[in-house]
């Protein structure tokens, strides 16, 4: 849990008008006022809606951290001029949908809804760590249903979430079973394809690279289906692989590692031994693309 900041200095609001459909820069925040009105999603500085109010009336993907960027507390009360990233503790939700509020910017990490008209404390994860909320969040697809399309599969090693081996988890681990097909959870262009062999030492990749994102997502451990070669163009859904235990030392640990990697990349980042993460929160991304990382 964060400590709460001292107070700062509020910054002077800019005459911009806010989009109540499209996401809002700090410096579009005008209309807010520190009163929670109807149609409004509102931060408080204290539990049990008490203290500074800080009001929204459209997603924001990241509230600033200093003045005089950052969104504020405006009300009246207790915190009253401090930043609202990572120092909320209850909300009221006067909008007519569910609101998400999360606990990394651009909409990742572990998140919280509050219903239409709800009122509530933020949980204990999220209570001063909170980057940015979401109005009418859509429903997102578990990562393994759309991997398998079948009856999905189970994470085996979450993003950076080695227990036992040295280094940086740079990816998600899915298990199934061997032979259960794989596909793309990402449209994009083949550019690179090792097909590998069972076994430690037969690694298999397959990099699709999505250019208007400028991401490429890497896939391990598979067994390429023949007809995927370097320069296909890949759809969403298209089945590219068989699951296997390629440069996996045992059939037991079949799986299939699943990464995205920022710009045009042909191979996996190091995870073994590497200390450090390329790419330090994938979440936004898959969040983005329809996913929960399950």
């Amino acid at each position: 849990m964060n400590i709460r900041k001292g107070l700062a200095v509020a910054g002077a609001a800019l005459a911009v008008a806010t989009s109540v459909l499209g996401f809002s820069s700090p410096a579009s925040a005008a209309a807010r006022d520190g009163d929670c009105d109807s149609g409004e999603f509102c931060y408080y500085y204290n539990s049990d809606q008490a203290g500074s109010i800080s009001d929204f009336a459209a997603s924001e993907n990241d509230y600033g951290a200093t003045q005089p960027e950052c969104y504020e507390f405006k009300g009246a009360g207790n915190g009253q001029g401090v930043c609202v990233k990572n120092n909320a503790a209850s909300v009221w939700n006067r909008t007519g949908s569910t609101v998400r509020v999360y606990y990394n910017s651009n909409f990742g990490g572990a998140h919280q809804d509050f219903a239409a008209g709800a009122k509530g404390n933020l949980n204990s994860t999220l209570k001063n760590n909170n980057a940015s909320h979401e109005f009418a969040p859509s429903s997102r697809t578990d990562m393994s249903d759309a991997l398998y399309k079948a009856s999905g599969g189970q994470v085996t090693a979450a993003f950076d979430g080695y227990e036992s081996t040295p280094g940086r988890h740079e990816g998600i681990d899915f298990a199934r079973s061997i032979g259960s097909d794989v596909h793309a959870l990402v449209s994009g262009t083949v550019i690179y394809v090792a097909r590998g062999a069972t076994g430690s030492g037969g690694l298999s990749t397959i990099s699709v690279y999505n250019s208007s994102l400028n991401k490429t997502v890497i896939y391990l451990h598979t067994a390429p289906k023949a007809a995927v070669t370097v320069g296909d163009a890949i759809s969403k859904g298209e089945l590219i692989a068989d699951e296997s235990w390629r440069g996996v030392s045992s059939s037991s640990a079949a799986h299939t590692h699943v990464e995205v990697r920022n710009g045009r990349q042909t191979h996996a980042a190091v995870s073994v031994g590497d200390p450090v993460l390329d790419n330090p929160d994938p979440t936004a991304f898959w969040h983005s693309q329809g996913y929960n990382e399950k």
